[in-house]
């Protein structure tokens, strides 16, 4: 089964348990609609990639990986554009969750995702309670404090930034999880592979801003400018658009070089690839305006 399949049926089978006689409706609809059709589900992708590279030899708790990081980002998503951060009315093309549903719903929306996220790694613990445990530490880490995204959504609030903390912790940290916990599910160490998910990271986040500086929001289905008005570092800014471009192009040379020796690592290596075709922007000397490109999706 593609990757894509294994993501979209884990996540509709974990959406499809909140929906009981039991439950408020309007509440497991929100967490449907936050989650179903999702973006380029980018993460959860690298991750079975790895786990696949790694050798893989129990699906389940791939999936079952999978399924727990993509609800911590879309999760993180739907805190983001609260009024009280981001303020922002759409979202893939479509009206925030606070806007469809309500902030209090939005609210316990995000919550209960990121309280699904771990319950999917403790259902596979009857599998491997080894490598149940590991995940549920490693995701912990990399959504909380001191370094998770929760600590990269902190750091907007502080007088000075540290740029390097921030943009680890805001972009860096779900895509070194991602890494990190496909080598745990394919049975490897994660260590080695915390390199290439802070690779793949940071030229996530220069791609975030070239877009945000390059294309208008009906390309990419929210809000642009959001750098500017919030008053946030951003490489466009630092660097120009042509510097961040080389910028993104170094990283991403760097994130395939930095692939460990695995037994899947020429198709690791092919896939990062692909990603970075998608991630490179069309800039206006490549395509004149208006640019309608499909892009990766949040």
């Amino acid at each position: 089964m593609a990757f894509s399949d294994r993501i979209e049926a884990a996540l509709g089978l974990a959406i499809a348990r909140c929906r009981t006689p039991a439950a408020p409706r309007r509440l497991a609809s929100a967490l449907d609609y936050a989650v179903l059709p999702g973006g380029a589900r980018i993460r959860p992708t690298i991750l079975l990639g790895v786990a696949a590279a790694c050798g893989e030899d129990r699906l389940e708790i791939g999936d079952a990986a999978a399924t727990a990081l993509e609800f911590i980002h879309c999760g993180s998503l739907v805190h983001d554009d609260l009024p009280c951060f981001d303020d922002a009315d759409t979202r893939r093309g479509k009206p925030s969750v606070h806007v469809a549903y309500s902030q209090p719903l939005a609210v316990l929306t995000g919550d209960s995702l990121i309280i699904l996220a771990f319950e999917q790694l403790a259902r596979v613990a009857e599998i491997d309670p080894v490598r149940s445990a590991r995940l549920v530490m490693t995701l912990a880490q990399h959504t909380g404090m001191p370094g998770g995204i929760c600590a990269g959504q902190g750091w907007e609030s502080e007088a000075e930034i540290d740029l390097d903390a921030y943009h680890n912790a805001k972009t860096a940290a779900l895509f070194v999880a991602a890494t990190q916990m496909g080598a745990i599910a394919g049975g490897q160490e994660p260590g080695p592979w915390a390199e290439l998910g802070a690779r793949i990271g940071a030229a996530f986040q220069i791609a975030d801003d070239l877009r945000d500086t390059l294309y208008d929001a009906e390309t990419l289905g929210k809000p642009v400018g959001q750098d500017d008005l919030n008053g946030r570092p951003n490489a466009v800014a630092s660097l120009g658009v042509a510097g961040a471009v080389s910028k993104l192009k170094d990283s991403l040379s760097g994130a395939i070089a930095s692939i460990p020796s695995c037994p899947g690592e020429a198709m690791l290596a092919q896939m990062v690839q692909r990603y970075a075709e998608k991630l490179a922007p069309v800039t206006p000397a490549a395509a004149p305006a208006p640019a309608r490109r499909t892009v990766p999706g949040e």
